[in-house]
Order: C-alpha cells, then sequence, then structure tokens
C-alpha cells in the first residue's frame, strides 16, 4: 500500500499580499488610535517597544509615509516567510 504525501506549498505573492493587505489595516487602526488618543496610544507603544520620552502626534504626510512602510516591509518579509516554508516543506 502506497502512501501519497501531497506537500503544501504557498503562493509567495498571494501570501504577500495578504499580509501586506493585513498589516495596511492595522497600520490604518493605529493611525487612527494616535489621532484621536495619542497619549494612550504614546502608552501603547512605550509599553510595546519599552522607549521612554517619546511624543506623540501624527500628520497625515507622515500617516501616508509610515502606511507606505508598513505595506511594503510586511510584503517582504511575508514573501521571505512563504519562500522559506516552500523550501523547508520540500526537505
Amino acid at each position: 500500500m502506497l502512501i501519497e504525501l501531497k506537500i503544501m506549498q504557498l503562493d509567495k505573492n498571494k501570501f504577500s499580499l495578504a499580509a501586506a493587505a493585513t498589516i495596511g489595516v492595522l497600520y490604518i487602526i493605529c493611525a487612527i488610535l494616535v489621532a484621536l488618543a495619542p497619549n494612550a496610544a504614546l502608552n501603547l507603544l512605550g509599553w510595546l517597544v519599552h522607549l521612554v520620552n517619546l511624543q506623540a502626534g501624527i500628520s497625515f504626510p507622515g500617516a501616508i509615509y509610515g502606511f507606505a512602510e508598513a505595506v511594503v516591509l510586511s510584503y517582504l518579509a511575508a514573501y521571505v516567510f512563504a519562500w522559506l516554508h516552500n523550501r523547508f516543506m520540500k526537505q
């Protein structure tokens, strides 16, 4: 009796686009939080990254640049993750 093993491969581009879209949505939520409650957002960030003496605030251009950075970096990270996943599944 032969058992066929199917190896699941991730579509690197689709996985990366989904990850980038997810990070983009999270970034927009974060930007809204900073705009509506800058001090609360500052406290949350400080707790997350262990920093002190930060200034709270966000500008529209800064939000756009940050959004683009978050989406591009998450796409690249997810692409590398999917590529590594597919390589490890072949072993």
